[in-house]
């Protein structure tokens, strides 16, 4: 490490020492900021206050705040990545400022719903911020491989110790850590299938029969907890990444190859397995098309939304953050209103209005697959195509800089697809594991490549 010459020896390794001392702290504000999302939902459910449920919104910008203010960032390509994200941040943030000015919307609409967007990429800055060094990575990565194990081991003992699928709710009981939340089934089998993907093609420092056990044990847990849609987003993320390697023959056919048998053993499980039964909810041709029920219902608020628009500042901003079908104004402002509302928050009908589609279409609960309130129409809705092109534009940019191989970019493409099927685009506890798994892996690219070449040196 480099270091001023006028500084003695003595005061160069106190000062090594001290940027050592930044750096370890950083990873385990790190960790810390991540836990108070992954296990706030436990915390709660054993008696901590609800307010625990909201700790995150201090804890991750405080942990991307030290990052960048204690952790002096050497290398040139990796300042301008966390500059160009930054700017791209910056720039959501303008378009969010300006609806709810427009909008007249709560300051604290603002603020929840610019934090619930931008959280993931605010804690990928922060892991970005860290230099590429094997110990700090390595311990990150430990503390989050006994996170995601005792996460999935914890759904089992919740569907075959405590039975909670006997409950009401059934299978949706099955959360994992994510307990007692509206979603928590599917965002629990999201983050195992997503860390069994990553940790198959990155922990080599593991047997490969341990890292396979554990994703067939991630989809079983997705099995167990009914959360089907996780599986259509996953393969989603799969068609997306074989389109982005078109150019390349081979990859292609090699993609195209595992794409055929995943899909036909999919379509025989389905066929012939009791477990996968519950994947003939999609499969009724007659709901699809133009007029029906599952279109209809699915696109409700690209007719509802416009019609509360009073002028062309709408068209370009939207109607306010919190005010349509996001996961803030879909149902945080109403389950938290009594810590909301004295805080000048603000709500709008047309979020009630496509609740009333919802309740009025008898597809209304029979999967979040027909759901309106999903995350790309949410952005449109609350920010209007300013907001749309603006939010793509910072998801593009972390794309091109920060995914370097293909596990990072099919992580990228299947959290694009989420925002297709719900609201977890704005789910913390799904968006920041992928911003987790897309921040190690570039360490470890980096990691690989600096001992690629000092191998290559010593030759």
């Amino acid at each position: 490490m480099d270091t001023p010459l006028y500084l003695s020896s003595s005061q160069a390794s106190t000062l090594t020492k001290k940027q050592e001392k930044y750096r370890l702290g950083t990873s385990v504000l790190i960790a810390i900021a991540f836990s108070s999302v992954f296990f706030s939902r436990v915390l709660d459910t054993l008696g901590a206050p609800s307010i625990i449920n909201f700790a995150h919104f201090a804890l991750v910008p405080l942990a991307t705040w030290v990052a960048l203010t204690k952790t002096r960032i050497r290398d040139r390509e990796q300042r301008e990545m966390v500059y160009t994200i930054l700017c791209f941040i910056f720039i959501f943030l303008s378009v969010v400022l300006i609806s709810t000015l427009v909008n007249n919307a709560g300051i604290i609409n603002a603020i929840l719903a610019f934090l619930l967007w931008v959280e993931p990429f605010f804690l990928l800055v922060a892991i970005l911020c860290l230099p590429s060094q094997l110990n700090l990575i390595s311990r990150l990565q430990k503390w989050i491989l006994y996170a995601f194990v005792f996460h999935t081991l914890l759904a089992f003992v919740q569907h075959y110790v405590l039975h909670l699928y006997r409950l009401p709710g059934l299978e949706d009981n099955i959360q994992g850590v994510f307990y007692r939340s509206g979603s928590g089934h599917v965002v629990g089998a999201s983050v195992a299938l997503d860390f069994g993907v990553y940790w198959l093609f990155t922990g080599k420092q593991y047997p490969l029969w341990l890292r396979s056990v554990f994703l067939l044990a991630a989809f079983w847990h997705m099995l167990l907890s009914d959360a089907k849609q996780v599986l259509l987003y996953m393969l989603v993320g799969g068609v997306l990444l074989l389109l982005s390697k078109l150019k390349n023959l081979v990859e292609t056919i090699k993609c195209l190859a595992v794409g055929a048998v995943v899909g036909l053993t999919l379509h025989w499980c389905i066929q012939n397995l009791a477990a996968f039964s519950a994947f003939n909810t999609w499969m009724r041709p007659e709901i699809y098309g133009s007029d029906g029920e599952a279109t209809l219902l699915k696109f409700s608020a690209f007719r509802i939304v416009p019609s509360f628009y009073q002028s062309s500042w709408n068209f370009l901003f939207g109607l306010g953050p919190g005010h349509t079908v996001d996961r803030l104004g879909g149902w945080m402002l109403f389950e938290y209103w009594n810590l909301l509302g004295p805080l000048g928050a603000t709500t709008h009908p047309a979020s009630i209005s496509v609740w009333q589609a919802v309740g009025a279409s008898w597809l209304g609960d029979q999967s979040s697959m027909f759901s309106p309130l999903f995350g790309w129409a949410a952005i449109w809705g609350d920010f209007g195509w300013i907001g749309l092109v603006s939010f793509f534009g910072l998801c593009t940019v972390v794309y091109l800089k920060v995914c370097n191989d293909d596990v990072s970019k099919y992580l990228m493409f299947t959290a694009l697809a989420v925002g297709l099927i719900f609201s977890q685009l704005q789910e913390p506890g799904y968006t920041m594991a992928i911003a987790l798994f897309i921040g190690f892996r570039w360490h470890e690219k980096r990691l690989f490549e600096a001992a690629e070449s000092s191998q290559a040196n010593n030759l």
